[in-house]
């Protein structure tokens, strides 16, 4: 009999406009595949103003999962959604930059809260997420 393993899932919360992915575990390629496709439908519902990815319980992140995280903060971007990586570790930062990676285009903050105020300063509150601020405008074909 063959049993097949559903993908673990890291949990999505909204919270006051915002989404908020706080990973707590170790990450392979599929967990954050399987991230990026639930970030993405998070994000089409169309009512986050903003995307905290928290990996302040991330102790190794290689070349993959960087891109990967890095293309899901890309991908938000794209779909209306500013987005912040925080709590990288101090072991993880130096790694990073000793391979030579880095996050282009990714906004950053030290921990949660600095986060959280960073997506604040980025779109007043109380505007709609389309008329908050001087955004990235799509100029391609329809």
């Amino acid at each position: 009999m063959v049993m097949m393993m559903e993908t673990q899932r890291i949990p999505i919360v909204r919270l006051s406009g915002k989404l908020i992915v706080s990973i707590q575990t170790a990450l392979s390629d599929t967990v954050v595949d399987r991230l990026q496709q639930d970030v993405a439908a998070a994000c089409e519902k169309g009512d986050a103003r903003g995307l905290v990815v928290d990996l302040s319980g991330v102790d190794v992140l290689d070349s993959y999962i960087t891109r990967s995280i890095r293309d899901l903060a890309v991908m938000a971007r794209l779909m209306g959604v500013e987005t912040v990586v925080c709590g990288l570790r101090p072991a993880v930062a130096m790694t990073l930059v000793e391979m030579g990676m880095e996050l282009p285009g990714v906004r950053t903050a030290l921990n949660l809260d600095r986060a959280l105020a960073l997506l604040d300063t980025l779109q007043p509150e109380g505007l709609p997420h389309d008329l908050a601020g001087e955004g990235d405008e799509w100029e391609g074909e329809a």
